[in-house]
């Protein structure tokens, strides 16, 4: 299944232009088979996601949490109670309660703006399930480097996105997933268990 995992909406990200209708439709246009909406420090609430899937009833829409984390953004999938994680919160403890959540958590676009990104590993240690290995957001030295992670760090789950903040990016990246995801739960064992593969959309490119 095909899924972009990484999206920002104008009703809760200030820096995002998106209606999130428009962002379905985008999805849709794209290809995908589910989105992931992951707000900048908000977890959407399930009355808010029953709006969308009624909506666009074949689409799966879930929502997770981009944090603004100590040294650091991270996409938390799966969990129950975003007050638990909030911003600033250093990343060792982050990765523990999403855990305890039964969540993932994914550091995204790694590097970026100068991210001492492998220094952070190696003092703090954080439990992390995987790395963004590309996005509109991510040029191609970034993505370079994410895969020169997954070489040196096997464990990572891999995950492509648009981390889009505007409907026409929805989909340029996404996670081909060779599991049926229509849950929370389904969507964090697939993450966990490695069974996504990031791809660039070309259809979405011509």
């Amino acid at each position: 299944m095909k899924f972009d995992l990484h999206m920002h909406t104008a009703r809760h990200s200030p820096d995002a232009d998106s209606d999130p209708f428009d962002l379905v439709k985008a999805a849709i246009k794209a290809g995908l088979d589910g989105i992931v909406i992951t707000e900048h420090d908000y977890l959407w609430t399930e009355e808010e996601l029953q709006q969308l899937r009624a909506f666009a009833p074949h689409l799966v829409i879930l929502a997770g949490v981009e944090v603004t984390g100590r040294g650091g953004d991270v996409l938390c999938y799966g969990i129950t109670d975003p007050t638990a994680i909030p911003r600033g919160i250093e990343w060792p403890v982050l990765c523990r309660e999403v855990h305890r959540q039964g969540g993932a958590c994914i550091a995204a676009h790694p590097n970026r703006w100068d991210q001492p990104f492998e220094k952070i590993l190696r003092e703090q240690q954080p439990e992390l399930d995987g790395i963004e290995v590309m996005s509109n957001n991510m040029d191609a030295g970034l993505r370079t480097r994410a895969a020169e992670l997954l070489q040196k760090y096997p464990h990572f789950a891999q995950l492509g996105n648009s981390d889009s903040h505007q409907p026409e990016t929805v989909g340029c990246c996404y996670t081909d997933f060779a599991a049926v995801i229509r849950t929370n739960a389904e969507l964090v064992a697939a993450i966990r268990e490695r069974k996504g593969v990031a791809r660039v959309n070309d259809a979405h490119r011509a």
